[in-house]
């Protein structure tokens, strides 16, 4: 798994004993659930920035983004 997330980018699956690329990994079959995203700085779905949380956006280049 090369993609860089923000430090503070956090999902539940985080605190299952998942490894980082199990708990941002894509699921795919049909007993998978949408994964939720939030940043610990704000503790909502909206970052620093106002802009949304998720994988795919919170990524280098993103005024918030600290790796």
């Amino acid at each position: 798994m090369n993609t860089i997330f923000c430090k503070h980018l956090r999902t539940k699956k985080m605190f299952t004993g998942a490894t980082p690329a199990e708990a941002f990994a894509d699921k795919h079959g049909e007993h998978t659930t949408p994964c939720h995203f939030w940043c610990n700085l704000t503790q909502t779905v909206v970052g620093v920035d106002d802009q949304q949380v998720h994988k795919n956006f919170c990524q280098p280049g993103r005024s918030c983004f600290e790796e």
